[in-house]
Protein backbone atom coordinates (compact mmCIF):
# COMPACT_ATOMS: atom_id res chain seq x y z
CA UNK A 1 0.00 0.00 0.00
CA UNK A 2 1.67 3.53 -0.79
CA UNK A 3 2.17 5.82 1.65
CA UNK A 4 1.36 9.46 1.44
CA UNK A 5 4.28 11.61 3.14
CA UNK A 6 2.69 15.38 3.51
CA UNK A 7 5.23 18.09 5.19
CA UNK A 8 4.06 21.50 6.04
CA UNK A 9 6.94 24.39 5.88
CA UNK A 10 6.94 27.91 7.71
CA UNK A 11 9.34 29.88 5.97
CA UNK A 12 11.58 32.02 7.25
CA UNK A 13 11.36 35.70 6.69
CA UNK A 14 13.50 36.56 3.70
CA UNK A 15 13.54 33.33 1.87
CA UNK A 16 13.69 34.26 -1.63
CA UNK A 17 12.14 32.97 -4.57
CA UNK A 18 15.52 31.83 -6.14
CA UNK A 19 16.27 29.56 -2.61
CA UNK A 20 12.99 28.04 -2.87
CA UNK A 21 13.43 26.99 -6.57
CA UNK A 22 16.58 25.36 -5.24
CA UNK A 23 15.05 23.88 -2.29
CA UNK A 24 12.42 22.64 -4.85
CA UNK A 25 14.78 21.24 -7.45
CA UNK A 26 16.86 19.62 -4.70
CA UNK A 27 13.80 17.72 -3.53
CA UNK A 28 12.29 16.62 -6.24
CA UNK A 29 15.83 15.10 -7.50
CA UNK A 30 15.65 12.59 -4.69
CA UNK A 31 13.06 10.79 -6.81
CA UNK A 32 15.00 8.01 -8.63
CA UNK A 33 17.82 7.95 -6.24
CA UNK A 34 15.40 6.79 -3.07
CA UNK A 35 14.34 3.39 -3.32
CA UNK A 36 10.91 2.91 -2.85
CA UNK A 37 9.96 7.23 -3.32
CA UNK A 38 7.68 7.27 -6.31
CA UNK A 39 6.94 11.05 -6.33
CA UNK A 40 7.50 14.02 -5.00
CA UNK A 41 6.02 17.56 -5.49
CA UNK A 42 6.04 20.99 -3.72
CA UNK A 43 3.97 23.79 -3.92
CA UNK A 44 2.07 26.71 -1.58
CA UNK A 45 -0.68 26.68 -0.83
CA UNK A 46 -4.14 27.74 -3.07
CA UNK A 47 -5.10 31.30 -1.93
CA UNK A 48 -8.64 29.70 -0.89
CA UNK A 49 -6.15 27.54 2.04
CA UNK A 50 -4.40 30.19 3.32
CA UNK A 51 -6.16 31.82 6.11
CA UNK A 52 -6.95 28.66 7.52
CA UNK A 53 -2.83 27.38 6.73
CA UNK A 54 -1.95 28.28 10.54
CA UNK A 55 0.90 30.41 8.95
CA UNK A 56 2.54 27.41 6.76
CA UNK A 57 3.56 28.48 3.57
CA UNK A 58 4.70 25.40 1.60
CA UNK A 59 3.84 22.35 0.97
CA UNK A 60 5.65 18.64 -0.10
CA UNK A 61 3.58 15.18 -0.81
CA UNK A 62 5.64 12.65 -1.38
CA UNK A 63 4.27 9.29 -2.26
CA UNK A 64 6.72 5.60 -1.09
CA UNK A 65 5.79 2.11 -2.55
CA UNK A 66 5.29 1.43 1.67
CA UNK A 67 5.25 2.30 4.93
CA UNK A 68 9.11 0.78 5.57
CA UNK A 69 10.29 2.77 2.77
CA UNK A 70 9.32 6.19 4.64
CA UNK A 71 12.37 4.62 7.26
CA UNK A 72 14.63 4.33 4.22
CA UNK A 73 13.77 8.22 2.87
CA UNK A 74 14.55 9.83 6.12
CA UNK A 75 18.18 8.17 6.83
CA UNK A 76 19.16 7.93 3.14
CA UNK A 77 22.01 10.81 2.41
CA UNK A 78 19.97 12.63 -0.20
CA UNK A 79 16.82 13.28 2.11
CA UNK A 80 19.61 14.36 4.62
CA UNK A 81 20.89 17.04 2.43
CA UNK A 82 17.71 18.90 1.42
CA UNK A 83 16.95 18.82 5.28
CA UNK A 84 19.85 20.70 5.90
CA UNK A 85 18.70 22.78 3.85
CA UNK A 86 14.90 22.81 4.94
CA UNK A 87 16.58 24.20 8.57
CA UNK A 88 18.18 27.15 7.12
CA UNK A 89 14.71 28.17 5.35
CA UNK A 90 12.02 26.83 7.38
CA UNK A 91 11.46 27.80 11.02
CA UNK A 92 8.70 25.09 11.56
CA UNK A 93 7.28 21.86 9.81
CA UNK A 94 4.49 19.46 10.41
CA UNK A 95 4.75 15.60 9.01
CA UNK A 96 2.04 13.32 8.40
CA UNK A 97 2.33 9.92 6.92
CA UNK A 98 -0.83 8.02 5.84
CA UNK A 99 -1.14 4.52 4.11
CA UNK A 100 -3.99 3.79 1.69
CA UNK A 101 -5.10 0.69 0.18
CA UNK A 102 -4.86 1.20 -3.77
Amino acid sequence: MPVYHVVLFRLKQGVTPAQLANWTKISQAMVGQIPGLRSLKTNPPLPISVPRAKGFDMGLVAILDKKEDVAVYAAHPAHLEVHKLREELCEDTLAYDLEFEE
